[in-house]
């Protein structure tokens, strides 16, 4: 008998489940080691608060609870996370450090290959502004990777805050703005070239910059439009420990697909994988809209696609 299982979903079993609970044992050991405190919040949640997050991510399910109020999987910890933080650590002294390993459901397209259900595990920093603190989360992602034996990884360092800074610059109005980063968030350039030349705008600031992607000779770029952010990332690299910091590659066209990034932003590849095992940035503005205004940066590692990745390199 064939007995289906929800689209976007999997079993898992034992000799997986072993190498899974390994990573994640060793995971959790580098976070605690940081000073990272493990919490748990439930996967279900008021659909409103999940929406206070913005972040543009589709609930993977909604249910009714007896009152009538809609309930949804949550799409991420972070949000989570900002509530917990507003409703059980109002008067705690920042920063404050979390971790966790959990589930997270998003509304994708199962025909691709991705996931709805999937487990990741990360960090939230809470209450460490700017580049000392999103140096602490990067390093925190170097070790905890090293730690589980991957060697191929890079991390691609960005500013969220960059484009949309140059199209206000610009005076762009939000529908052509919302088009254009559409178009950079899903790296089309094709499109964004085309977008750009019918708004009559500046293709090399608003084309050519986002395809800016390298060492630290990226940062070494004239004053202008991009200055300021170019700064940030460089008073990032200079925080960081030299084994760090050479993992690094910056991109100025990186756009996460959460809509609450507000600064620095990274995502973390391997040639092993065709796509991010994970990433994370800076979301200065989260926590306000619970209450409880706190600088905060984070990050997720997916940990399926992190196995897959081992795998990838043989180990």
């Amino acid at each position: 008998m064939n007995h289906r299982i929800p689209s976007g979903t999997r079993d898992v079993l034992p000799d997986e489940m072993r190498e899974l609970r390994a990573i994640t044992d060793t995971l959790r050991g580098v976070f605690e080691l940081h000073g990272y405190g493990e919490v748990y919040t439930p996967a279900i949640e008021y659909e409103a608060t999940l929406r206070r997050g913005d972040g543009g991510v589709q609930p993977a399910y909604r249910v009714f609870d007896d009152h009538g109020d809609v309930l949804a999987l949550r799409a991420d910890m972070t949000v989570p996370i900002a509530r917990l933080v507003a409703t059980r650590y109002p008067t705690a002294d920042p920063p404050l450090r979390f971790c966790y390993i959990a589930h997270a459901y998003r509304q994708v397209a199962p025909h691709r290959g991705q996931m709805r259900e999937f487990l990741q595990a990360g960090i939230e920093l809470v209450g460490a502004p700017g580049p000392p603190g999103t140096a602490e989360a990067l390093t925190v992602l170097c070790h905890a990777l090293d730690a589980v034996g991957l060697e191929g990884y890079r991390v691609g360092l960005g500013d969220a805050a960059l484009y949309p800074a140059l199209l206000e610059g610009l005076g762009v109005d939000e529908e052509h703005r919302e088009r254009l980063l559409h178009e950079l968030a899903t790296k089309d350039f094709v499109g964004l070239e085309r977008e750009v030349r019918e708004l009559g705008l500046d293709t090399d600031l608003l084309v050519g910059v986002p395809q800016l992607r390298g060492g630290p000779d990226v940062l070494d770029a004239t004053p202008g439009p991009v200055a300021d952010a170019l700064a940030g990332l460089r008073g990032i690299l200079d925080l960081l420990e030299p084994t760090v910091a050479e993992r690094m590659i910056f991109d100025l066209g990186l756009a996460r697909g959460l809509g609450y990034y507000t600064g620095a932003v990274f995502d973390v590849y391997d040639p092993a994988l065709g796509e991010p095992l994970g990433g994370g940035g800076r979301y200065d503005d989260l926590l306000g809209r619970f209450g409880r205004a706190l600088p905060a940066v984070g990050f997720a590692i997916g940990v399926d696609r992190l196995h897959a990745a081992l795998a990838g390199e043989g180990r």
